[in-house]
């Protein structure tokens, strides 16, 4: 690895400064606005190692209990110049947001982690409603010496009230740390990105009548995203794919994800394969939809 580089804290003006809502109100007037201030920061070993295992533990989902979410955790960190953190007020706080790219070739057989990764990667591309995945996914993986890609596994996960706006300057920085870590001979050219996100569907839940399910049932379920950034990144995908996890949640954790709607809720892992020179545009892409949707 060559010389690390530093970065201090970014504040970017399409982050900084966003207004959220407080309290709800009959009246506009009476709203209560407040303001918070979203920085994005390096990772730190003395501070996010706990923050990052959380989301790493909700991005995995009812599967994040097959990997080493410490190791993956303490990985992350290590490359600190890579990928960011978003969080409120002060660097010592927890992560509200991350986003990294990882090395599979390159750590593949140094880390037990990312190994078990690429074994369940393969496999789930080989499950997903895409059969390009299928295809594609597993040869891209190969470990034969003639397999000349280098395919960066990108991770992010935010909690589920944090606004979409923060994302797009996470993801514009990190091409930037890319490109820098690149001419520093550091191991971040790849040929494609292979990106892990969450999606769900709505399922009829098991607390209804035979009556009701039926109803529900008809028709296939619209895929749905947790993030709506995904929607847009997809159109720039070679390939992309729900897939079910390996441990099942069961249907009571389906109506107890319900909340106040009909449908019980399946959460999929979903992943995207999209080609190293279509990943700046479709992180341009993403900025522009979300932009465009506030």
């Amino acid at each position: 690895m060559g010389k690390k580089r530093t970065r201090e804290v970014q504040e970017d003006p399409t982050v900084d400064k966003m207004e959220m809502d407080e309290n709800d109100s009959s009246s506009d007037e009476d709203m209560d606005i407040v303001n918070v201030d979203f920085e994005l920061f390096n990772y730190d070993p003395q501070i996010d190692f706990h923050g990052i295992k959380t989301l790493l533990r909700q991005l995995f989902d009812a599967d994040a209990q097959l990997f080493d979410l410490s190791a993956l955790s303490d990985l992350i960190i290590e490359q600190n110049t890579i990928g960011s953190t978003c969080k409120v007020d002060d660097k010592a706080n927890d992560a509200y947001a991350f986003l990294t790219v990882l090395n599979l070739h390159e750590h593949r057989s140094t880390k037990p982690v990312i190994a078990s990764l690429i074994d369940y990667l393969v496999e789930k591309a080989k499950q997903a409603d895409d059969p390009k995945l299928a295809s594609t996914v597993p040869e891209l993986l190969s470990p034969s010496p003639s397999n000349k890609a280098t395919v960066g596994l990108v991770l992010a996960d935010r909690l589920l009230n944090m606004p979409a706006e923060v994302i797009p300057p996470m993801w514009s920085m990190m091409i930037d740390e890319i490109e820098a870590a690149v001419e520093d001979k550091e191991p971040y050219e790849f040929t494609h990105y292979l990106i892990i996100s969450r999606t769900y569907i709505e399922v009829a839940s098991a607390l209804d009548d035979e009556r009701k399910l039926k109803k529900k049932r008809e028709g296939a379920p619209e895929l749905q995203y947790f993030h709506p950034e995904d929607e847009e990144m997809r159109k720039h995908a070679l390939a992309a794919g729900a897939y079910g996890f390996t441990k099942k949640d069961g249907e009571s954790v389906a109506d107890s994800k319900r909340a106040f709607q009909e449908m019980g809720v399946k959460a999929q892992g979903f992943m995207m394969l999209i080609e190293a020179g279509k990943f700046e545009r479709a992180v341009k892409a993403i900025g522009e939809y979300v932009g465009s949707a506030a």
